[in-house]
């Protein structure tokens, strides 16, 4: 019987490694199609990256249900309640990248930029950090690699630094060329999407890093963001 029960914990802790797999890897490509759809103007990429949220919806719905299920039935304890419970919790980070995503997608339509635009020119190289950290957050988490965990935490300040260059270079902008303000400010609100994105990818590779080693990393420098100085 606890040959059998250790079994279907095995089992289910694989579904669950899965899932979260997908789930990341869908958030991952919503991030990457919203930004093609920002940078060269398509809309029907920009239609399909919201519709398709949806489906990471499910995804964080079959994982909060097999998670709750585990605990409930295998009453797991130390390191495989962690695990457990750092999925759980993942998946609802996940699940706003996702949000982030399809954000930055509704406004890829409303953006019609030069593309000489200082702004316009650095999302592509954020949204692609961002994006990198939340692929290395989750395979963190698929092979419980405590110092990849780290390396994402540590990547978390050039986001930021991104988000702080933009955020002035907008500013500036959107002073000299009043008739801009508008679209200025949905690359400003782009922006801020990609740097919570960094912000929740950070989120996870520190969940990674406590389910790993029970341990809790030490409280990190966030970058300041202008807006809140």
């Amino acid at each position: 019987m606890a040959e059998h029960t250790v079994k279907a914990f095995d089992h289910e802790i694989d579904q669950l490694r899965g899932l979260i797999a997908e789930m990341g890897g869908r958030a991952e490509s919503a991030l990457e199609q919203a930004m093609s759809a920002l940078i060269r103007r398509d809309q029907k990429l920009a239609a399909e990256v919201v519709k398709n949220d949806a489906k990471i919806d499910v995804l964080e719905s079959q994982i909060e249900k097999l998670a709750v299920q585990t605990i409930a039935l295998r009453a797991p304890l130390a390191n495989d309640l962690r695990e457990v419970v750092a999925a759980l919790k993942i998946a609802g980070v996940v699940e706003r990248i996702g949000d982030y995503a399809k954000n930055i997608a509704k406004r890829a339509p409303l953006i019609i930029a030069n593309k000489n635009l200082e702004p316009l020119s650095l999302l592509p190289a954020m949204g692609q950090i961002a994006g990198e950290m939340v692929h290395d957050a989750l395979n963190a988490f698929s092979a419980r690699n405590a110092d990849l965990a780290i390396a994402v935490v540590e990547r978390d300040r050039v986001v930021d630094d991104f988000y702080n260059s933009i955020f002035r270079t907008l500013l500036t902008y959107m002073a000299e060329n009043p008739k801009m303000i508008s679209e200025s400010a949905h690359l400003l609100f782009v922006a801020k999407n990609i740097e919570r994105i960094g912000d929740h990818a950070t989120n996870v590779a520190e969940m990674v890093y406590f389910a790993a080693t029970g341990q809790y990393l030490p409280d990190r420098e966030r970058g300041e963001a202008p807006e809140d100085k």
